[in-house]
């Protein structure tokens, strides 16, 4: 395909290979796309699954992104081809992707010793991980400035910058599956790095090979670079700044709706993104048509006026359509049927503003040039600058500030708006003396204003209930409903006066009779088997229950409580102070916000009990909570005989999930212990629990303990959950690593650099296999002799206990 005649002549080697050129960005694209999701999830390892850290990620990135592109025009290259110079980048690319790969991993290990915890050490390591990812992604930006160089900034050459950047953002969509779905589900994060740096070495050898028998020739830009450069069209800066704050700053607040939606799982985040960037995509590539038939800034404005639609479309379809759904999504064991709904959710919420979105850049691109002779990289540079610069200021402001301040409501009127002031300053300048026209504008500026205000609020029930809303909405009354920075929180009620603990459209704790058992037991178990706890910490709040069971104990004298989200202790305080006791103000209690991993490398403090209440496994960031290195992180802040309890569920999860974990928590603790609490006499979860030495529990000592006077409060407590002697609470020993590890053997441990429980979890969400596991895991069971000792007559009372607990098995 031939563009001008002028075009032809200064820059054969580009218009040449324009076609085979959108097959090298699609490259580029995946390979950046493989490198921002493995990077995310090692950077998730150091800082922890927080705000924080997605957001340092998408400062640095598009941070690289917008430096590449001011930098790489303002640099004097020469004579050299554009397709050299693309080449060069990809090759950097690729050398610097396997550095940052290598030294990642490092950037936990930074000023370790003395660290303060929170946010100061968080931003210290981010700031180090930044400075490591930095170099490459300035690269990546700097990739379309180069090439475009060589294109003639005309209708027909922008429309091709168009076509680039679409074929550039596709590729990032197929990366951005590849790795989600295979690249980590099947190997790890450094061989998903070293897959896309082989992706940039082969798009560099290609570009090398088509460019080794053109001639370095100046581009047709240069003769008129320095004039063209004074010509800033300012308002289509501007709207391209705004329209990329818009985007990132939806999808911020779309992801966190969505996610409730369809589970947080790993394998939800790539489809949201992957819905995302198709929409780019098609936009982009649509938008090339478009500037050979519209005057591209009257197609930018119009563009973001269709926004204000576009928003109102997937802020009222996310809370009136999606959680009515009906389809098999709630009841399919098929993983690929589930995923496959949750696509076509995504493209029905998500894709209309994602195209709109898609088409703003090139058509910015193409309203920015004012004469054929400017300089396409610095017009193409410019632009992307603008866009990035913005999506980064909409990323921040969104997560950081705006959904913690005002809500997702107020954040999504925001975006609204912002694309109308968009579309009115793309739009006025080419209104000068036209009344029509101008009437036209301002009545669509009230409309705008008219929609925002109508856009729907965001249900307490999506929240505390997400994708089973429309089943449970009427079946309970919402309490209380707060959103953080990294979770939200609804508190529920339902018809039977039972009281809901919801984060993020899951339930967390509860006070059910089963559930009250459940999250006593992570408390009382290693509190009563050790023979004098003097310090705590709990990691996790939810309810607040497991927390409080310490403070029934008279010899502890200090509760650390490490949450991620500020929002859950004062909420769940109010309904729940006299299930835990009202932990959050007992005056033992020392709260730290912050992520559990974060929290455990930079303390130097070690605990007798460290209980653990996380989130389920399948939400994306906790199976960092269940690796092994995680484990022995805790093994080593544990006191001479200290113990650590971790609740896993049963429900939800499938064989080589539990299989997983169990193996894991074996690895690194092999003197661990599994216990179980039951529903309605059927397998429901579990309590892990670990120590360093081999666990020797003297029943008849438990159980004089327990009737002493200063452990009335701790009987009366376990009383409150049908544990009336210390036979009752060891009842629910389920087995040891001699017995149950005989199943888990051969189970896929789960380490940091692959987080393999992440993608296992995903797998069975739908599965109702929690007293089939859990009857399988007692079939390995034998007598515990070398654990439980007593009199003869408590030994009896408690193996007779153990047959009633799991149904004779």
């Amino acid at each position: 395909m031939q563009l001008t005649a002028t075009a032809e002549t200064t820059a054969p080697s580009v218009s040449r290979y324009l076609p085979v050129l959108l097959i090298l960005f699609a490259g580029s694209g995946c390979s950046a796309l493989i490198y921002e999701v493995a990077w995310y999830q090692v950077l998730q390892l150091a800082l922890g699954s927080t705000a924080v850290s997605l957001g340092i990620l998408l400062a640095t990135f598009m941070g690289g992104l917008c430096l590449g592109s001011i930098g790489l025009p303002r640099l004097k290259l020469g004579n050299r081809s554009p397709l050299r110079i693309y080449a060069a980048l990809e090759l950097g690319i690729a050398i610097l992707g396997i550095a940052v790969t290598l030294a990642m991993p490092l950037v936990s290990r930074v000023y370790v010793i003395g660290a303060e915890h929170g946010m100061p050490g968080m931003l210290l390591r981010g700031l180090v991980a930044a400075v490591c990812m930095l170099p490459s992604t300035i690269l990546m930006g700097a990739s379309l400035p180069a090439i475009v160089r060589g294109i003639e900034a005309t209708p027909r050459g922008v429309s091709w910058w168009a076509l680039l950047y679409g074929s550039n953002t596709a590729g990032a969509v197929f990366g951005c599956l590849f790795a989600g779905f295979y690249l980590l589900r099947v190997y790890n994060m450094a061989t998903a790095a070293y897959v896309a740096a082989a992706i940039n070495i082969l798009v560099a050898a290609l570009s090398f090979f088509l460019a080794r028998d053109i001639s370095d020739a100046p581009a047709a830009s240069d003769r008129k670079a320095n004039a063209a450069a004074l010509h800033l069209n300012w308002p289509v800066y501007l709207v391209a700044a705004l329209s990329g704050a818009c985007a990132l700053g939806a999808e911020v607040v779309w992801t966190r709706l969505m996610s409730m939606l369809l589970l947080a799982t790993v394998y939800v985040f790539s489809i949201i993104l992957a819905v995302f960037l198709t929409g780019l995509a098609i936009g982009g590539a649509g938008a090339s048509w478009l500037i050979r038939k519209i005057r591209p800034q009257l197609a930018l404005g119009l563009c973001q006026l269709l926004l204000v639609v576009a928003i109102a479309w997937t802020a009222m379809v996310i809370v009136r359509i999606l959680p009515y759904w009906s389809d098999a999504i709630l009841t399919t064991t098929n993983p690929w049927e589930m995923f496959l709904l949750d696509l076509q959710r995504c493209l029905f919420a998500i894709l209309p503003p994602a195209l709109l979105w898609g088409a703003s850049f090139p058509l910015a691109c193409a309203a920015a040039v004012s004469s054929p002779d400017e300089d396409p990289a610095r017009v193409a540079g410019g632009v992307y600058a603008a866009n990035t610069l913005g999506g980064i200021v909409g990323a921040l402001a969104v997560s950081l500030v705006l959904i913690p301040w005002i809500g997702t409501q107020q954040s999504e009127r925001i975006i609204l708006v912002l694309s109308a002031a968009g579309a009115l300053i793309a739009l006025a300048p080419l209104l000068k003396g036209k009344a029509l026209p101008t009437a036209g504008l301002a009545a669509a500026m009230v409309v705008a204003i008219l929609v925002a205000w109508g856009l729907p609020s965001i249900p307490g029930e999506l929240i505390a209930y997400g994708r089973r809303m429309g089943t449970y909405m009427h079946q309970s009354e919402i309490l209380y409903v707060a959103e953080g920075r990294n979770s939200s929180v609804a508190i529920s009620r339902w018809n039977n006066s039972t009281v809901y603990v919801n984060v993020n459209g899951h339930v967390e704790a509860t006070t059910e009779p089963f559930d009250m058992k459940l999250q006593r037991m992570v408390g009382h178990l290693p509190a009563l088997i050790h023979p004098d706890p003097k310090s705590v910490l709990g990691i996790g709040f939810g309810a607040g229950v497991s927390a409080g069971t310490f403070t029934r104990y008279p010899g502890i004298q200090k509760i650390t409580v490490c949450e991620i989200e500020p929002v859950i202790p004062p909420a769940s305080t109010r309904y729940f102070a006299p299930q835990d006791y009202d932990v959050f103000h007992n005056p033992r209690t020392h709260m730290v916000y912050d992520d559990a991993r974060h929290y455990l490398l930079t303390t130097t403090e070690k605990f007798d009990v460290i209980a653990s209440d996380p989130l389920d496994v399948f939400v994306k960031g906790t199976a960092a909570l269940y690796s092994k290195e995680y484990f022995e992180s805790v093994k080593s802040h544990l006191n001479p005989g200290g113990m650590f309890s971790l609740y896993v569920p049963l429900y939800e999860t499938d064989e080589p999930t539990i299989k997983s974990e169990l193996e894991t928590f074996f690895q690194a603790f092999p003197n661990a212990t599994v216990w179980s609490n039951t529903r309605d006499g059927l397998g429901y979860d579990m309590v892990f629990m670990g120590q360093v030495e081999p666990l020797k529990i003297n029943v008849d000592e438990v159980q004089r303990r327990l009737e002493r006077p200063d452990y009335t409060l701790v009987a009366d407590s376990l009383r409150g959950i049908g544990v009336q002697s210390s036979q009752d609470l060891f009842a629910t020993y389920a087995g040891q690593r001699n017995d149950v590890g005989l199943w888990t053997r051969g189970a896929q441990i789960n380490r940091d650099a692959d987080l393999r429980l992440s993608y296992l979890a995903g797998w069975g969400i739908n599965s109702a296999l929690e007293d089939d596991l859990y009857r399988q895991m007692l079939k390995y069971r034998r007598r515990p002799d070398n654990v439980f000792t007593g009199s003869p007559q408590q030994m009896q009372a408690l193996y007779a206990a153990m047959a009633r607990e799991s149904g004779g098995q």
